[in-house]
């Protein structure tokens, strides 16, 4: 008769060390983790996984903010290096559009191919010969943007977003079928190239597997978090969940990962690697950040609730009349609490950072808080205008 096993001890958290430990895990927990230049900007990529990527321009784009929360000395060029110089990041989507790692570059293969297997997803922006006419554009005259097609007449409400040229979607299907990349970027205007020309590649890299790609994901988020949950590992990835936990289960076997729960979510199961565990020192009260709503601490909403009993809204979607925090709410990080939500706007004319309102969450803020947190407005003024 084989032996009872006893039940795995779980390790419970209180939400301070939780919280230590993702933000060590961001690196929002040093002032310079990643050092200066674009060699910090690569290994800041790096290390998250993925830099997200949004139009929104009401202060800098998030890709330039979530780098500079990382990189005090972080200069918008060094990204353009990364990209198009060093070709050590490149763009494509991950929960949403982003920087990702070129190292990286074999596990999204899979997902390249899946589109190309899928032409009916985008039949609507012009046939398959229109759109070999447009890489055998890009073949013999070379890279170009959206700005060089001057025959295109723009369509009217061709998709749920915007009105937009036909010959932009055949851009963007051959850039998610992975016959195009993006070799640069200026604001929002993409330049497409040859993946293989950009790269430099004779031999594309051989694609992951199922398995493989589970893998990446758990390990990126091993990496980028700490303490992982399946929902913070497959962001809006459902379908990866089953394959991630059976890697996940093997690995607790092998005492690779320790099961730990979280002070006021004990149903809902964490994993961490045993390392991240060992005792760390109290956060920096002193090391303020202005974060971005689309910075990877804050968009994974439920997680940050639980980590910091902060709920962030999104605001701008509602109307005026719902707004509590205002229309672009950006929170105010100090050491390992969310202490303010600031809604900012910068006026680039008048070359100056706008508060269109201020919200403290702690009640009765110190008075050296209020002075660390001015001096960090100021030094965000100055990213924003450089």
């Amino acid at each position: 008769m084989p032996m009872a096993t006893r039940p795995r001890k779980i390790l419970t958290l209180d939400k301070a060390e939780a919280r230590r430990i993702w933000l060590k895990a961001q690196k929002l927990d040093t002032r310079e983790p990643f050092g200066s230049g674009p060699a910090a900007t690569a290994a800041a990529v790096a290390h998250l996984g993925y830099v997200q990527i949004d139009t929104i321009n009401v202060v800098e784009r998030c890709h330039h903010h979530i780098l500079y929360s990382r990189i005090p000395d972080y200069r918008r060029d060094d990204l353009a290096q990364a990209q198009s110089q060093d070709k050590s990041v490149f763009e494509y989507w991950t929960h949403a559009l982003s920087y990702v790692p070129t190292a990286d570059f074999r596990y999204f293969l899979p997902a390249m191919q899946a589109h190309r297997a899928e032409p009916k997803r985008w039949a609507s922006v012009g046939s398959r010969e229109e759109a070999r006419k447009l890489l055998r554009r890009i073949r013999k005259d070379g890279a170009l943007t959206i700005r060089d097609i001057d025959t295109d007449v723009l369509v009217e409400k061709a998709h749920l977003w915007a009105s937009k040229k036909p010959s932009k979607g055949l851009l963007e299907r051959a850039f998610y079928d992975g016959e195009l990349v993006i070799s640069a970027r200026s604001g929002m205007l993409k330049t497409y190239e040859l993946i293989d020309r950009h790269f430099g590649w004779e031999k594309q890299p051989a694609p992951a597997s199922e398995r493989q790609i589970a893998a990446y994901k758990l390990d990126r988020a091993l990496r980028a978090q700490g303490i992982v949950s399946l929902d913070s590992i497959c962001h809006l990835d459902a379908p990866s969940k089953k394959g991630v936990a059976a890697l996940i289960a093997g690995r607790v076997r092998r005492k690779e990962l320790v099961p730990v729960a979280i002070e006021g979510a004990e149903k809902t199961p964490h994993w961490a690697a045993p390392g991240v565990l060992e005792p760390s020192k109290p956060a920096d009260d002193s090391l303020i950040h202005i974060l971005s709503p689309f910075d990877p601490l804050v968009i994974q909403r439920k997680r940050l609730k639980l980590f910091f009993g902060y709920d962030h809204v999104f605001e701008a979607y509602l109307p005026k009349e719902k707004r509590v925090f205002g229309y672009f709410g950006l929170p105010v990080l100090a050491g390992d609490r969310i202490v303010a939500v600031a809604d900012l706007k910068t006026d680039r004319a008048a070359r100056k950072l706008l508060v269109q309102q201020w919200t403290w969450l702690e009640p009765e803020p110190s008075l050296e808080l209020k002075r660390q947190v001015d001096e960090e407005m100021q030094r965000f003024e100055r990213f924003q205008l450089a």
